[in-house]
C-alpha cells in the first residue's frame, strides 16, 4: 500500500501523522511511505530522517494523488478538500460535528 503523510496546514498545528520510526516500520512491512517535504519540521523531524527511514519526501499533490491511505493529525481543511479522492482511506482524528464543510467533503468523497 502507498501511505501518504501530508504536512498539516491547519492553523497552529505542527504535529505530523507519522514519525520516522513509524515510517521505518511501515516500509519494513512492505509499504511505500510518501511524506510531504517539510511535514515533520514542526515536530522536530527532518526530511533526511524520513529518507533514512525509507520514506520518500514528495510534493503535496503527489502525496494525495498516489496514496491509498492518507495519515493526518487533524481533519482535512478547505484547501485539502479538492485533493481527497473517492475511495482513499483517511486515518485522522475527525471533529466533524462543529465543521459541516469538512463533514460534507468527507461524505462526498466517500
Amino acid at each position: 500500500m502507498i501511505i501518504g503523510v501530508p504536512k498539516e496546514i491547519k492553523i497552529e498545528e505542527f504535529r505530523v501523522g507519522i514519525t520516522p520510526t513509524g515510517a521505518r516500520e511501515l516500509v519494513r512491512d512492505g509499504h511505500r511511505v510518501l511524506i510531504e517535504a517539510g511535514a515533520g519540521e514542526g515536530s522536530g523531524f527532518s526530511d533526511d530522517e524520513y529518507r533514512k527511514a525509507g520514506a520518500e519526501p514528495a510534493d503535496r499533490e503527489t502525496v494525495f494523488r498516489q496514496a491509498g491511505l492518507i495519515v493526518k493529525v487533524k481533519e482535512p481543511v478547505p484547501p485539502e478538500y479538492a485533493l481527497l479522492r473517492d475511495g482513499v482511506a483517511l486515518f485522522t482524528y475527525l471533529h466533524l460535528a462543529p465543521n459541516p464543510d469538512s463533514r460534507r467533503s468527507c461524505l462526498t468523497k466517500k
